[in-house]
């Protein structure tokens, strides 16, 4: 078995409300930094995997994110894979 490193973004549809992304913008204009245009907050996750090859640890990635990390209604995800020396 090897280990991988999986770095999983999960971010809000473009279409939906982004409340605590409007609060972060809010905040950014009020350090004047007002060039700041939008602002979307999701989450990273890192997770370290043990797997037989590359293909089995994006297996397990997808599943981890289409049944527990991402709600599929309201959230994307994206993820990257790499091998640990």
């Amino acid at each position: 078995m090897k280990s991988y490193l999986v770095e999983i973004n999960v971010m809000p549809h473009d279409a939906l409300l982004d409340p605590q992304g409007k609060a972060v913008l809010t905040g950014l204009a009020r350090l004047d930094l007002s060039d700041v245009v939008d602002v979307r907050v999701g989450k990273h996750i890192r997770m370290q995997v043990q797997a037989s090859n590359s293909s089995d640890a994006e297996s397990m990635a997808r599943k981890a994110c289409q049944e527990l990390l991402a709600n599929p209604v309201m959230e994307s995800f994206s993820f990257a894979v790499r091998e640990l020396p």
